[in-house]
């Protein structure tokens, strides 16, 4: 492509914060700054973003790499030996193992014109729902919880609504690391408003804790209890919203009895704060005149994450602090596109537009919608994230394709799934990078085109839709991932379904397909986005421009998306953590990202600004417990839980709870020598969203006197499992 001569508007493709930046030209290369008319991020960046430029051209992945088996080094081979290869595995494994043997394990990296064209090719063409992605890992708890408490998915509150709270109540978020420029617009308003309460639930005394007027330093698994509590209180002390509830909620009853169970004496004790602090709690939420509730992978990664979620919903419908400036339960989403791809159907139970696939009417209006004939789509829904380690165990895969993410790093129980991923028979790993860890475990890999090298848009947690504009060519013979889809498409006998001109073409499409429904992006276009700048959704066909433009909440008129019209109250009761301590494995370990690092490295583990910020993982520990076990600040420790073991460095502080311990996740076996914290992690999922339980495992810690630590031998294949083939 030639290259711009004038700043070309993006979007940030790290975290669900969603912050606009610009690509300036300089000669023959870019300078990125934060875009000042993106509504979401104001002109703000952080270190991730400001860097990214840097990731570009290192490690990056430029031709089609084949290998029959594991042990043999790649080969460089053309892009159509390349699809032959898989186009002929896919029509032999339909053939004779059936649709269901296929699987796709995709992205939040994904911009929505991956997605829908990954949905059309697996669940359309192949008609297998085996499509999942790491948003699974990330926010289907929050995806489930919408749905059960409002009858459809989608955070009702926007990014204006920092700004105009005057009680924030996070829970279960390390915003401030996490999403820091939401953070900023938060803490910034905080500052010059006094009255402003800012409440912050962490077993670990993070820097969103630290400015907090209120730190709640719960045991890990807690965060019901908690929700009960505060709520037994509202209720006592007459701090709810007696007509709303009348009119708008259904379950309130139960909720009632419910709450009778977690007088604030138990609670405190269960939680192990102090009782006057839940009770603060409560009151600055009973007298607020608008509560902002925000939450993260704290509460989502958690065998009850869906309840924990529902829990602090029960708590905006018992104060009715919902559809109001300032108001409501705010899920922050963890990847730049995770939204999008809710829309786009990206999860296995999901088709486009916000559509379930055991729902019959769903079912044909995208059927009908694509041309395809009636029951061609299935109506069971796919494997998950974790059920296809489980098929791989049993040899009921016959194709694992992994696109966009890393799962030998992020996944859990990490030895077992590597030992599953080993039993492949054929996966194909589509991504922009090479070396990964996860590469290590394919036959075949396809470059991918990334960020600044293909159009197309995300959606970030405020439900605004950035078109994110190439302006750079791809290296080699990188594609972008909707145009690897739409040629297996094409090249499978389906041409007429994926006859796309270019991404403009594919969103078009999308957009039309989810007129009427909750996600309605039927009045946006890559031509309106480039035009007015992102936009919030619902954005119906024939609104606007001034009404495209206006900032948007959900449930505005308190009439919500379920059977009755009604918000629905959550009546759980909470379980504690999945993997409880014991006298063995006395320590609960929670993990967490760090401010600089994204995700399993694979960028950021690039960029020599970032690797000095974060050079090495390291396990935070208490000075009690250090004391216990008679370690001193920098001593290594093997951390074993039921599954694995790790070897760290420790880092002393009062910064968390005694009897826990905090890992960053980021390290993989290419970044450091036995430090996955995955390996420590267990699978046990929430039984509604069938997400892992990835924040609390119960471990030991053992002193370990040597610092620098050989890699296993099964690491040492790993590695030269990815040499290529001179």
């Amino acid at each position: 492509m030639s290259p711009p001569t004038e700043p070309v508007a993006s979007l940030c493709p790290y975290c669900g914060v969603g912050c606009g930046l610009e690509a300036v030209p300089q000669g023959t290369t870019f300078k990125i700054r934060g875009d000042r008319q993106h509504p979401s991020s104001q002109g703000m960046v952080c270190v991730k973003g400001a860097t990214i430029l840097e990731s570009m051209e290192r490690d990056r992945l430029a031709y089609p790499l084949w290998r029959e088996r594991l042990d043999q080094p790649f080969t460089v081979i053309s892009w159509d030996e390349a699809i032959t290869r898989l186009v002929q595995r896919l029509q032999w494994v339909r053939r004779e193992q059936g649709a269901d043997a296929i699987c796709m394990y995709g992205s939040g990296q994904f911009q929505t014109e991956d997605y829908y064209v990954a949905q059309k090719l697996i669940k359309g063409c192949l008609g297998t729902n085996n499509f999942d992605a790491n948003s699974r890992l990330c926010m289907s708890s929050a995806v489930s919880a919408y749905m059960g408490s409002f009858g459809a998915d989608g955070p009702p509150c926007c990014y204006d609504d920092l700004e105009a709270t005057d009680c924030a109540f996070l829970i279960g978020t390390n915003t401030a690391e996490c999403h820091p420029i939401v953070f900023n617009r938060l803490r910034n308003h905080h500052k010059r408003h006094r009255h402003v309460k800012l409440i912050v639930v962490d077993p670990r005394r993070t820097p969103t804790a630290e400015v907090a007027d209120l730190h709640l330093a719960i045991h890990p698994g807690t965060d019901i209890d908690l929700c009960h509590g505060i709520g037994h209180l509202l209720l006592k002390w007459g701090h709810f919203d007696a007509e709303f509830i009348e009119e708008c909620t259904h379950g309130f009853a139960d909720y009632v009895k419910l709450l009778e169970g977690y007088p604030p004496e138990w609670v405190a004790d269960r939680c192990g704060i102090a009782q006057s602090d839940l009770e603060q709690a409560a009151r600055y939420w009973g007298h607020a005149q608008a509560v902002l509730s925000l939450w993260s992978m704290g509460i989502n990664q958690s065998a009850e994450g869906t309840a924990k979620a529902r829990c602090l919903i029960n708590l905006h419908l018992l104060t009715g602090q919902i559809g109001r400036p300032g108001s409501g339960p705010f899920s922050l989403t963890g990847q730049p596109n995770a939204m999008g791809g809710r829309e786009a159907g990206g999860l296995s139970h999901l088709l486009p537009g916000y559509r379930h696939v055991t729902n019959p009417r769903h079912r044909q209006e995208v059927e009908d919608f694509w041309g395809l004939p009636r029951g061609q789509i299935s109506d069971r829904p796919g494997r998950t994230a974790w059920q296809m380690v489980e098929g791989l165990e049993r040899g009921e895969i016959g194709l694992f394709w992994i696109a966009a993410t890393n799962p030998a790093v992020s996944f859990p129980h990490l030895e077992r799934a590597k030992a599953a991923f080993l039993k492949s028979p054929f996966t194909v790993y589509q991504d922009a990078y090479f070396p990964t860890e996860t590469a290590a475990y394919a036959h075949l890999i396809l470059p991918a085109a990334q960020w600044s090298e293909k159009t197309g848009v995300m959606t970030n947690s405020e439900r605004r839709v950035t078109l994110a504009r190439a302006f750079r060519s791809p290296p080699g013979l990188a594609r972008a991932d909707w145009e690897i889809f739409a040629e297996v498409g094409r090249r499978l006998g389906y041409g007429r379904l994926f006859d796309f001109a270019d991404a403009a073409a594919v969103y078009a499409e999308f957009a039309q397909l989810t007129a009427g429904r909750p996600c309605d992006h039927s009045g946006l276009s890559h031509e309106r986005l480039a035009r007015l700048g992102a936009l919030q959704w619902p954005c119906p066909a024939g609104c606007s421009d001034d009404e495209a433009r206006a900032p948007k909440r959900l449930y505005t008129d308190w009439r919500f998306a379920t059977a009755d019209g009604r918000a629905h109250f959550c009546v759980e009761h909470s379980h504690g953590v999945a993997e409880p301590t014991d006298a063995v494995y006395a320590f609960t370990l929670t993990t967490g990202r760090l401010y600089g690092h994204w995700h399993t490295q694979t960028r950021t583990g690039r960029i020599a600004k970032i690797q000095k910020m974060h050079p090495d993982p390291f396990l935070e520990i208490h000075p009690t417990d250090a004391a216990n076990l008679h370690l001193n600040d920098g001593d290594w420790v093997e951390v074993r839980s039921r599954r694995g073991v790790i070897c760290l460095p420790i880092m002393i502080t009062r910064s968390i709870r005694p009897g826990t311990l905090f890992v960053p996740m980021h390290w993989g076996f290419l970044f450091a020598e036995r430090a996955e914290a995955n390996q420590l992690t267990h699978p046990t999922a929430c039984p509604k969203s069938h997400q892992p339980e990835l924040k609390a495992c119960a471990v030991q810690v053992l002193p370990l006197r040597l610092r620098h630590l050989p890699h296993t031998e099964a690491q040492q294949g790993q590695q030269t499992g990815i040499l290529l083939k001179p």
